[in-house]
């Protein structure tokens, strides 16, 4: 595999991808509501991608860091068919080791900073879990990102 973002590039059907863009195109006002918050690693410091093509699927949004998918679900999610459907989605994500977590649209945009407060949480929960014995420090940089300098003593 190759490595993307601190993650790996992840298997999907090649046909996805223009359908990818012109959601991205073409997104809920719940996902643009969401995405200007996601966006340019504010959660975190991590990366986020919108309308993200994984196995079969395309993922509203997705840090591959975190191996973590956000999905918005409209009010169509609430009927049973739906629901079946995205537990199927949901289960073979997770066997390829990809937690997803669901909101309602209306929660996005009327609780957007509970949703932003779990997104946190889970990001931070998933990003210990997989790295438990990372060092504090990494590449030579303090936790200001300075460069550490090394002073001879005698």
């Amino acid at each position: 595999m190759n490595e993307v973002s601190g993650g790996f590039v992840q298997p999907y059907n090649k046909k996805l991808k223009s359908f990818s863009q012109t959601l991205r195109s073409n997104m809920t006002d719940a996902e643009q509501h969401l995405w200007q918050r996601l966006r340019n690693k504010q959660i975190a410091d991590v990366q986020f991608y919108r309308q993200k093509p994984l196995l079969t699927f395309i993922a509203d949004f997705y840090c591959p860091k975190a191996k973590l998918v956000i999905e918005l679900d409209g009010s169509q999610h609430f009927e049973a068919e739906h629901q079946f459907k995205d537990a199927e989605r949901d289960a073979e994500l997770a066997a390829i080791g990809i937690k997803v977590i669901r909101f309602d649209d209306r929660q996005v945009l009327m609780e957007t900073e509970a949703v932003l407060e779990v997104i946190y949480s889970e990001v931070m929960s998933r990003m210990k879990n997989s790295n438990p014995s990372q060092p504090p420090f990494s590449k030579g940089r303090n936790q200001s990102g300075g460069q550490l300098q090394f002073i001879e003593i005698n």
